[in-house]
């Protein structure tokens, strides 16, 4: 029998948010983990939201120009995922009932890929805020590129759904604080406002005017007095939408945990409902107390809401790319796909007449070229443009009066940095930021973010030595590179010339996807004649070697290779024959053929690696800690030369290491 189609005026909205609800805690319940909370406080504004706002369409979800949807408190993913089973997302009640079991397409908080309809993966509070802002930058972009004339081609809004912890986090505030800078006015976010956190409630930790923090950073704000009440979300959102010049804040005042006994309390943040509870509930909701129980009415009801809405979007969208200028359909189709790779062998770079640069220098002029040759090549740099070199000549300054250009100043703001790449790249970029490698800790979150969706985000790190010198201690990074390495997915490069930085940007912009990092020299460097371009891909390879019988194998990145030729040469004229090993990356190296790697590193010879940075990066290659000569405390403040010699960098000093361990 078909339902008879109805009115939406005869719609019980209310019925719907309960069915929401009741899924979401009954799939906390099943999983026996969860949180219960945020799915009975805030289930009526993602409802509001997707029912009467979101321009999506749950047959092809991921058409270019829907609206974006940021859990942002990712700890509510049962809420999100119950309302993308109701609005049609192909999500089954099988899926619902494997909430965060082992490779269920509903884990315990959002991942990208994992579960379609779920934009970015979120998780640690204050990122998915932060990647909103990117992919509304991504936007403003998008829409002075190809919005021509009367025609509106790229017109999306990005939404996200944060709680208390989320603006407790510094990157939110980073975050806000550039978003109002740029006027990012298609950027709504919805601030499930309880008063209350984990630990307790906000006045012992967070009595901030949140409102008037936003309105400081050039943001609109609304307010919402009572979070249970549609009509008020759904009028609020609409009120966003109008903003011309300014992103949106919406205060919704909710009551965690709604209808419970521990309602307005954090004991019903983070802990599965009993039995008892659940029963208690649905009585007042007036839903059945069977576990994942459906009303079909229900369902159809949420989902001609977004069908009367956004019926036939996906084929206008198409109609409107069909009209385009060849030109620019064929840029968008890339933005579309994502732009895989580049072929960037034909980048043309004019080698300084005394054949010497810093790594710095050179990153910036390949950069430069790549940038003004592909439009979706974009970023910037935390308030560094000159120290990286990372500012690029002809593209311009992106603001709100010049949202077409490509320099984008992040400021000081490290952290927010990294997510807002992310957002950029989730919509089809291949962004990147820069700043010093001492301070990539400051945005190792969304470093990793980056490595856990597989996004083609680029980081620059320059100043990545001692060598930097009277600069001293805290900006003389030493862990960083261990730590970066150690990062799953996330391709580590260290060049030691020119050449090698050519070769690093090769084999970034070739590959199809994933983030990775550049560490370059704040230092001039010798070009030198053996490094090898096309040979950068492969992670290591010879730069040096000896026609006789080896004595060793020295292997270092970045400028401790220089240093590495310097004492082979030296050792040379003693009867000792010793390779040197340039390791750009040690992770592609890795993942080279075994008789690829033993005929670079033989395993009879012994191998000594130079690197001023932790010794952990090495323990996959020599196994013996005395054969590595490295750097495990901390710098200090001096001339390059004095702090090589205090802490034994100095071709003297390493000389006399290296001929002791090879006789």
């Amino acid at each position: 029998m078909v339902t008879p189609k109805r009115e939406e005026s005869e719609i019980n909205e209310e019925k719907i948010v309960n069915q929401i609800r009741s899924l979401g805690i009954d799939m906390i319940n099943e999983a026996n983990s969860g949180h219960p909370g945020i799915v009975l406080g805030a289930a009526p504004i993602i409802y509001s939201l997707f029912a009467h706002h979101m321009k999506i369409d749950p047959e092809n979800p991921d058409f270019y120009n829907r609206d974006r949807f940021v859990m942002s408190a990712g700890h509510g993913s049962a809420l999100l995922y119950a309302t993308l089973y109701m609005a049609g997302y192909p999500l089954s009640l099988e899926d619902l009932k494997d909430f965060r079991k082992i490779d269920s397409k509903t884990p315990g908080h959002p991942e990208y890929k994992k579960t379609v309809g779920v934009e970015t993966t979120t998780g640690p509070l204050g990122q998915g805020f932060a990647t909103a802002v990117g992919m509304a930058i991504a936007e403003r972009n998008l829409s002075a590129l190809f919005n021509k004339g009367k025609k509106e081609v790229i017109d999306f809004n990005t939404y996200v759904l944060c709680g208390d912890g989320d603006l407790m986090e510094g990157i939110s505030y980073e975050a806000a604080s550039l978003a109002g800078t740029l006027k990012l006015n298609k950027l709504i976010v919805l601030y499930d406002s309880n008063n209350v956190c984990l630990d307790g409630a906000t006045t012992d930790c967070f009595t901030e005017n949140v409102a008037m923090r936003f309105i400081a950073q050039g943001w609109n704000v609304i307010t919402v007095a009572d979070g249970n009440d549609i009509l008020s979300i759904t009028k609020a959102i609409e009120d966003a939408k109008t903003s011309i010049d300014k992103p949106t804040l919406i205060e919704i005042k909710t009551t965690i945990g709604k209808y419970s006994k521990l309602e307005g309390t954090h004991l019903v943040h983070g802990t599965p409902l009993n039995k008892e509870e659940i029963t208690s509930i649905k009585e007042k909701m007036q839903i059945r107390d069977i576990p994942f129980s459906i009303s079909q009415i229900t369902v159809d009801d949420f989902r001609t809401f977004i069908n009367n809405r956004c019926k036939n979007i996906t084929e206008k969208f198409n109609k409107t790319i069909e009209t385009m200028e060849d030109e620019d359909k064929i840029l968008l189709e890339n933005f579309i796909n994502g732009n895989k790779s580049f072929d960037i062998k034909d980048i043309i770079y004019e080698p300084p007449q005394e054949k010497e640069e810093a790594l710095r220098v050179t990153s910036g002029k390949i950069l430069t070229t790549i940038v003004n040759k592909y439009p979706s090549v974009i970023g910037g740099s935390a308030d560094l443009f000159g120290p990286t070199k990372t500012y690029i000549e002809g593209v311009g300054n992106f603001s709100s009066e010049n949202p077409i250009a490509k320099n984008i100043f992040f400021g000081v703001r490290e952290h927010a940095m990294g997510a807002i790449l992310n957002g950029l790249a989730l919509c089809g970029y291949h962004p990147y930021g820069a700043t010093f490698l001492s301070f990539s800790d400051y945005l190792k979150p969304s470093i990793r973010m980056s490595a856990m969706m597989n996004l083609p985000v680029t980081y620059i790190f320059t100043h990545d030595s001692i060598s930097v010198g009277k600069d001293g201690a805290t900006h003389q990074p030493i862990e960083q590179l261990v730590s970066l390495r150690a990062t799953p997915n996330l391709e580590v490069f260290r060049p030691a010339d020119a050449n090698e930085v050519i070769g690093v940007y090769r084999a970034i912009f070739e590959k199809e996807s994933g983030p990775s990092v550049i560490s370059l020299s704040r230092n001039s460097l010798p070009i030198l004649e053996t490094t090898k371009i096309n040979e950068v891909a492969k992670g290591g390879y010879t730069v040096y070697d000896s026609e006789r019988k080896l004595s060793g194998i020295l292997i270092a990145t970045g400028e401790e290779v220089h240093l590495a030729l310097e004492i082979s040469k030296r050792l040379k004229t003693k009867g000792m024959d010793v390779r040197v090993v340039s390791m750009p990356c040690i992770k592609r190296f890795l993942e080279q053929d075994q008789d690829y790697i033993d005929t670079i590193l033989p395993v009879e010879v012994r191998k000594i690696v130079i690197e001023a940075a932790s010794s952990l990066s090495w323990n996959s290659i020599v196994f013996n800690k005395k054969y590595l000569i490295t750097l495990d405390q901390y710098g200090a403040s001096g001339s390059k030369d004095d702090v090589y010699k205090k802490y034994g960098f100095d071709i003297d000093t390493l000389e006399e290491k290296v001929e002791n361990l090879l006789k």
